[in-house]
């Protein structure tokens, strides 16, 4: 396996060096708006760990994330009144993995509606900044 990239993306996003529609912080992990996202309030969480992907992560930051997500989860579905929740998660090229941190993606789901294609249409600003907003109040319990 190769060794963990720090120029990734996702590590800039941590660094602050690029922006994200933050939804959630806490000292382990970090949770933002996928802006090419599948559904409304796709969700990344990831862990602010310097893992490639799920083989080597420091168990105790991969139990926190998985925690992070359960949270966004049920947030997703009173936020977006999703009916369900998909959670998405790649190891390596041939994985399907394209960005080298580890990522969870949690998306809303829907009764009869399709998923939109991966990475196939970047979604308008107001857009992710009114779903980073729903989420946030709903994890906050308004």
């Amino acid at each position: 396996m190769a060794a963990y990239d720090d120029k990734n993306i996702f590590a800039k996003i941590l660094r602050g060096e690029l922006p994200a529609y933050k939804v959630y912080e806490d000292d382990k992990s970090y949770a933002f708006l996928d802006i090419m996202p599948r559904a409304h309030g796709h969700t990344l969480v990831i862990p602010k760990a310097p893992a490639r992907n799920i083989l080597d992560c420091p168990p105790e930051y991969l139990a926190h994330v998985i925690q992070v997500a359960q949270k966004i989860a049920k947030a997703q579905k009173i936020a977006f009144g999703a009916s369900g929740v998909t959670v998405q998660q790649f190891n390596e090229r041939s994985g399907g993995q394209v960005v080298f941190h580890l990522h969870f993606h949690i998306i809303p789901r829907h009764d009869g509606v399709a998923l939109k294609a991966p990475a196939s249409v970047q979604e308008k600003a107001e857009v992710l900044g009114a779903n980073a907003e729903k989420l946030r109040n709903a994890l906050a319990g308004k």
